[in-house]
């Protein structure tokens, strides 16, 4: 008991430490590439605000905290599907292959579609008949594994594309992550149940800088000298830009552990070198029938801190049915709240087999 007294202590400093760092301080907003990689994958982590550092399980793991991954001990399968503003989509598949004493290993795939946009110019302001698209993903391969029966290691690395019409801008990252399972706070006195904590960094990479043939523009080099100076071929050189880091820590508990009952309640904090830092809070209540499957419920706040968020609530749940073969049919929904953006959902399917 005087342990946990400790420990709370010490997590209730960090607490109340980082609204006062997220404060007067100059936050390099916009100033990143490839931002699509800072959108919530999977479901679950939506409706519990992003706070899943520290309760990844699942395939999801390989975006959240690829530790996470060591604790399937069956394969997994999970597609999810986000309908962002403007018509935007943003998708996410991954496969991962538990591979007994050897570890999980992983593929996964994130990518925001912006669609196809007509070609307009000065002259032609109602269209060329042309269109183009934007659209950016990212590649990711992913290895963790369980170096003890409380400590958790996973890795993942990621090629990253970003393309608009004719231009290109391609990077290379990498995402670190651990997981640590302890005995404070656990009610039936086992490990696994007890207070977990999760650090992870994630897109620590390369420079994007966008090139290609759109940049081509001829330049007069002498443009007071008579002479065949104005076709001379020049091209534009912009700046490259860094990817979105993001330094998580997070704790999570199981206050409620029984035989078909098991309520998690987790709370993230952020450091990103493109925002003020911030905490996420999530929860999630989960009931067992047998032979048939597993009812959730979740809800959470993203951005708390965090200056001027247009982030807020979340909430969603999911059914994850049971089928012939002891195979796990997982459905999971979340809606959240993004401010002046309005509402947007999250939609997962996946399969443990």
């Amino acid at each position: 008991m005087k342990k946990n007294r400790i420990f709370l202590m010490l997590f209730l400093v960090v607490l109340l430490t980082v609204p006062g760092l997220a404060q007067n301080r100059p936050y390099r907003v916009g100033t990143t590439a490839a931002n699509f990689l800072e959108m919530g994958v999977g479901s679950s982590a939506n409706a519990m605000g992003e706070a899943y550092v520290a309760a990844a399980r699942d395939m999801s793991s390989a975006y959240w905290n690829a530790a996470g991954l060591a604790y399937m001990d069956r394969n997994e399968v999970m597609f999810s599907y986000q309908p962002w503003i403007a018509d935007i989509d943003v998708a996410f598949v991954g496969a991962g292959i538990a591979v007994p004493r050897v570890g999980t290993v992983a593929v996964s795939f994130l990518s925001m579609n912006y669609g196809r946009t007509d070609v307009t110019t000065l002259e032609m302001q109602e269209g060329t008949g042309e269109t183009y698209q934007a659209m950016e993903y990212a590649v990711s391969f992913s290895y963790a594994r369980k170096l003890a029966q409380w400590f958790a290691f996973g890795a993942s690395g990621k090629y990253v594309t970003s393309s608009i019409w004719h231009m290109k801008a391609v990077a290379a990252a990498m995402d670190l992550g651990v997981l640590v399972n302890t005995h404070f706070l656990t009610p039936d006195g086992n490990r696994e149940n007890g207070l977990t904590i999760g650090m992870s960094i994630s897109n620590y990479g390369t420079r994007m800088r966008y090139d290609g043939m759109d940049l081509l523009r001829p330049i007069d080099i002498l443009p007071d000298k008579n002479g065949n100076y104005k076709d001379v071929e020049g091209q534009f050189r912009l700046q490259s830009w860094e990817l979105p880091l993001i330094l998580r820590l997070g704790v999570a508990v199981y206050p409620v552990v029984t035989r078909t009952q098991r309520l998690t309640l987790a709370v993230d904090a952020l450091h990103p070198n493109n925002n003020s830092e911030s905490l996420n809070l999530g929860a999630e209540y989960s009931y067992l029938i047998q032979g048939t499957g597993r009812f959730i419920l979740r809800a959470g706040y993203r951005g708390l801190y965090m200056d001027a968020s247009e982030y807020g609530l979340t909430f969603g749940g999911g059914v994850h049915f049971t089928m012939l073969g002891n195979n796990i049919l997982k459905v999971d929904y979340a809606y959240k709240d993004v401010g002046i953006l309005g509402y947007t959902s999250a939609f997962t399917v996946g399969v443990i087999f």
